[in-house]
């Protein structure tokens, strides 16, 4: 019954947003545990410097560190696959969950295989938990009810140098995200020049000023109950032109991109033997129906992003499928696919 409530939610967000929104749960911050046995012990904190207060184990390799954010007041779960060789100096992958901020189950670690897939490479993988609704950014004015965001400054100044002393990071840098996350990704990057080296963007409008754009990202937000204008202010503000990358698309010259979207066709991992439908019919009517209109809008965003690319002569793989929903399994095969190209300018 749940599940309907939620798909009933999404299918009104997603109709009112132009089909680029869905319901969603907002996470929690997860209490602090005690560090398992051979964990890394997390440094000594400075002023004012993000600082790990509880780790505990998800089993195998990976860990979930309770990290205190000075920006935001708060402690953010991030969960960590630390890389193969732990005495080594290793590049980090940042992945970024979609709309729910992965609190819901909804996140890299539950819904995909990259544990198995990352179990032998020389990578730390780092997935932050939490941001539903806030499109990773700084918001310029606390919300009522989304409370204080400020992710550009924990994802790109905060958590990087604790990871980085943590689990010995050589100063190389990808990010990807999913969905909302697949624009934020391009935001994050403009925001701290030379942070990363590579970005992945799956299934995602990177257009946040226009009509259609400003739409879909108010109802993002107020899908999650926050106020868009607490973010970037009234539709008219600087703001909005501001944080998005499709119109300072230049500026990504120099990083390695990998664009993808399906088509919203069903595909291959739209079957009730599909990932995460566990053959109930209820999901899979869900990821053909809203997953299928959303990916529809994607592939239309990916395709103007990657002409625009091309007219500004910004080499990118744009990975436009023959079919396929806005679903994890999807995202999981872009990740599988678009590792090579990260891990070559990871090695550079």
């Amino acid at each position: 019954m749940r599940h309907l409530r939620r798909t009933h939610r999404t299918l009104v967000v997603t109709v009112a947003a132009l089909a680029l929104a869905s319901a969603t749960l907002t996470p929690g911050s997860a209490a602090p545990q005690p560090a398992p046995p051979g964990a890394p012990a997390p440094p000594a904190p400075g002023p004012q410097e993000a600082r790990t207060t509880g780790i505990r184990g998800l089993g195998g390799r990976a860990l979930e560190l309770a990290v205190y954010s000075p920006a935001m007041g708060r402690v953010i779960p991030v969960r960590v696959l630390p890389a193969a060789d732990p005495g080594t100096e290793a590049p980090v992958l940042y992945l970024l969950n979609g709309i729910t901020g992965g609190g819901d189950g909804g996140n890299w670690f539950d819904r995909t295989d990259i544990a198995d897939f990352f179990a032998a490479e020389q990578v730390t993988v780092v997935n932050p938990i939490g941001g539903a609704g806030s499109y990773f950014t700084d918001w310029r004015t606390d919300d009522p009810i989304l409370g204080r965001q400020r992710w550009t400054t924990f994802l790109t100044e905060e958590l990087p140098p604790l990871i980085d002393s943590t689990f010995r990071g050589s100063g190389a840098d990808a990010l990807a995200g999913v969905s909302m996350a697949a624009a934020s990704v391009f935001q994050l990057a403009l925001a701290a020049p030379g942070r990363y080296r590579a970005l992945g963007s799956y299934s995602g409008c990177v257009r946040t000023s226009d009509p259609q754009g400003r739409a879909v990202v108010e109802m993002v937000v107020r899908s999650n109950g926050g106020n868009p204008a607490n973010m970037w202010g009234p539709p008219q503000d600087r703001a909005w032109h501001d944080n998005d990358p499709f119109l300072h698309a230049e500026a990504l010259r120099g990083l390695v991109l990998y664009v993808s979207a399906g088509t919203g066709a069903p595909g291959a991992l739209d079957t009730l033997d599909g990932p995460g439908i566990r053959r109930n019919p209820g999901k899979l009517i869900d990821q053909l129906l809203v997953g299928g209109l959303l990916e529809t809008v994607s592939a239309g965003c990916t395709t103007r992003l990657g002409e625009r690319l091309q007219e500004l002569g910004i080499p990118a793989t744009v990975a436009l499928r023959p079919d396929g929903t806005h679903s994890w399994g999807y995202w999981q095969q872009e990740l599988h696919d678009s590792w090579p190209v990260f891990a070559a300018a990871l090695r550079d």
